[in-house]
């Protein structure tokens, strides 16, 4: 093999890798955009969390906002509400588990799925666990929330009861920030 002949191999092999290299780097900048417009718009990140002010908010009324895209239940109970909402025995519950996302999974007991120690305050998601509608306030067989497309009733503490529905209304990340003020996400 003389001299020109490893010479000319060393060429070729450069010629090979640039083009690769090229080719490498053409594919990254084609299929960069196509992954990227699947990270979340500036408007939804945004709304990553929200501030709520709750302070105006009577007993027995509740507030709905929107967060990320989704309706979010925000009610103050009355002691009524919360008295029928801790007598229910946890036996008699279509979905056993709280659906708490600050708790993890514990059982769907009324103060594991109410904000406040006292039970005043219930943060849910108001999207029906059936096929995604959004349930009315105090309506249906419980006196808390009913889905009239598919007929789901929810307690007043957002568990399932009767219908259709699989699980209770999820509660969202939620704290309060001071008295009168909750962080959603």
């Amino acid at each position: 093999m003389s001299h020109s002949d490893e010479h000319a191999g060393t060429r070729r092999d450069f010629l090979y890798y640039a083009t690769a290299g090229t080719g490498a780097v053409a594919a990254g900048a084609a299929v960069w955009p196509l992954v990227n417009q699947m990270n979340p718009s500036a408007d939804v990140r945004a709304l990553a969390s929200i501030f709520v002010p709750v302070g105006d908010i009577e007993p027995g009324t509740q507030l709905t906002v929107k967060w990320l895209g989704k309706p979010v239940f925000i009610r103050r109970r009355t002691e009524e509400e919360i008295a029928e909402a801790r007598s229910v025995d946890l036996a008699d519950l279509a979905d056993p588990i709280a659906r708490n996302e600050n708790l993890g999974e514990v059982d769907a007991s009324d103060a594991n799925r109410s904000l406040s120690e006292d039970g005043e305050w219930l943060v849910m998601m108001g999207v029906c666990t059936h096929l995604g509608c959004v349930p009315l306030g105090d309506a249906g067989d419980f006196g808390g929330w009913f889905c009239p497309c598919h007929g789901s009733h929810y307690d007043t503490a957002g568990r399932i009861r009767k219908g259709p529905a699989p699980t209770n209304l999820p509660v969202p990340p939620a704290i309060f920030v001071d008295d009168s003020t909750i962080k959603l996400g």
